[in-house]
């Protein structure tokens, strides 16, 4: 499986749109600041919004079309399923 997944750094923060294969992980790289870069730098480690996909090329493509969207459209797309916009990793850890 693959994954596109945004996180925030607060609610109605900044957000960042990313893609991965192994979402647990890439996660925990965020929360961890392991891997310098914008997310670690500007404090941004809460997942709230993911979507699995079975192809690379899926994945890539849907990355690339939210990256391009309105950021009011990105809000919307959290709040559909996370009005609360809390913080998933819990829930993904356990599924995982």
């Amino acid at each position: 499986m693959f994954y596109v997944y945004m996180l925030s750094s607060q609610p109605f923060g900044t957000l960042y749109i990313g893609m991965t294969v192994d979402l647990v992980k890439r996660v925990w790289e965020h929360k961890e600041k392991a891997l310098p870069g914008f997310t670690a730098n500007h404090g941004v480690d809460g997942l709230v919004w993911c979507e699995e996909h079975e192809s690379l090329e899926s994945a890539f493509v849907r990355e690339r079309q939210i990256k391009k969207w309105k950021r009011a459209w990105k809000i919307e797309l959290i709040e559909a399923t996370n009005p609360q916009w809390i913080d998933l990793c819990p829930a993904i850890a356990v599924s995982a």
